[in-house]
């Protein structure tokens, strides 16, 4: 039975008593049959009109709700219903369904200000993007893709990314660079490929962006700073080199040699040996930051790793503050010659006054950190601690923390030095994945 026939029904079998007892007693009673027929029909009538009146009462405030509903299901949120007591329950279902058309109503406006937003962005931006379905096939382009495929989106939505080129986009790393040529150029690009869902149907997205340009700047200024550190250090040492052995050739020169000639030739053949063995070592520096190798990660504990450094320093007193126990994968050859030039650095700062090194470790978030820390008289300038060869130190090389970061950002990670707040000294931050 329906909504609609149960409320009869109940209006009905509420009215039935009442009525059946007032005919029985009409009927029973001293009454002409003119009278019992009338009353009889006003009765029924009236308990007729009352049960159908019931029903409307309920259905009609019913049907509207769901006229409501189906507007706002439908997208036309400017639908009020209205109740003559809002104070009701009926006033209540009324208030909270136009509440609800309004909320949807902002919520509409606000996605569809978004949509368009990034509409503009995705037209306006200099990188091109792609989305392909599951059979590989172009569902959406900006104006940059455009630009790189030399083609309409109109001509190029719904072809395959074997047609256009992109195919070998689709496979192998998600993140990656690549040397390439495109219908609207050619050059160095950087790729990030990411699965998204629209209706629950995956695509694959593609940002592909011109690295060219500013790999080229990169790599200029990179060869500006090589020439000009190259270039200070050759002068160094071929200065002294060239006027030690022009001095050496005029005393050859020289009919009669003085009787100190030997210990001349030998003390500038002396300097030239150490200025060439100085200029060899800078060289062979520069080749081992230009060809550290990847790391090879595996399962490492990370206290050990720390206590095997901390026993090759032996100048002053290394604390060691035991953290959680941590696992973590990595080099364990490059990250122990990470922590030993981080202690070593540390150690040459407490020098002479032979302070104490603190080491100390914990996670951070997905990150874990390890602290160096020192009470040496701290960093006078941090424009120049990763700038190769710079150093302060007499007899350094200026490649210990050059090297140290190299490896941290080859694991992922990262390497930060700043003066203590406290007490004077400095503290050095490794960051690596956990």
């Amino acid at each position: 039975m329906s909504h609609e026939g149960r409320v009869v029904l109940l209006a009905f079998l509420a009215g039935l008593p009442g009525s059946a007892a007032a005919l029985a007693y009409l009927w029973a009673g001293d009454h002409t049959p003119k009278e019992q027929w009338t009353i009889t029909v006003i009765v029924v009538l009236a308990w007729l009109g009352f049960t159908f009146a019931v029903r409307e009462r309920v259905v009609f405030p019913l049907q509207t709700v769901s006229n409501l509903l189906a507007a706002l299901r439908e997208g036309d949120f400017s639908v009020r219903g209205r109740s003559p007591r809002p104070d009701d329950a009926l006033g209540e279902v009324m208030r909270e369904v136009n509440t609800l058309g309004s909320t949807l109503r902002e919520q509409r406006l606000g996605a569809m200000e978004a949509a368009t937003l990034l509409q503009i962005v995705m037209k306006e931006i200099g990188v091109a993007i792609f989305a392909f379905d599951e059979q590989q096939r172009l569902r959406l382009v900006n104006r940059a893709g455009e630009r790189l495929l030399a083609g309409p989106s109109e001509r190029l939505l719904g072809q395959s990314a074997a047609e256009l080129g992109l195919a070998g986009c689709l496979t192998g790393e998600a993140q990656t660079t690549f040397q390439g040529s495109f219908p609207g150029g050619a050059g160095r690009w950087g790729l990030r490929r990411t699965r998204v869902r629209e209706h629950g149907l995956p695509l694959d997205l593609l940002v592909i962006s011109d690295l060219t340009q500013a790999l080229s700047e990169q790599e200029l200024q990179a060869w500006q700073r090589l020439v000009r550190v190259l270039g200070h250090e050759l002068n160094n040492s071929l200065a002294p080199i060239k006027s030690i052995a022009g001095t050496l050739e005029s005393i050859l020169r020289r009919e009669m040699l003085p009787d100190d000639w030997r210990q001349d030739m030998q003390r500038g053949l002396s300097v030239i040996t150490s200025r060439s063995e100085s200029l060899s070592r800078f060289i062979g520096a520069y080749a081992r930051l230009a060809k550290l190798p990847r790391p090879q990660v595996q399962p490492l504990d990370l206290a050990g790793c720390v206590e095997r450094a901390v026993s090759l320093e032996t100048r002053v007193p290394i604390l060691v503050e035991h953290g959680p126990p941590l696992k973590l994968r990595a080099d364990p050859d490059q990250l122990e010659q990470v922590l030993i030039n981080l202690l070593r650095n540390a150690a040459d700062a407490s020098l002479p006054a032979g302070t104490p090194v603190r080491v100390a470790w914990r996670r951070d978030g997905g990150m874990i950190e390890v602290r160096v820390e020192d009470e040496g008289p701290g960093l006078s300038s941090t424009a120049n601690l990763f700038v190769p060869f710079y150093t302060t130190k007499p007899g350094g090389s200026g490649i210990g923390l050059v090297l140290s970061r190299q490896i941290a950002e080859g694991h992922g990670g990262a390497l930060m030095l700043e003066n203590r707040g406290n007490g004077g000294g400095c503290v050095a931050r490794l960051r690596l994945p956990g």
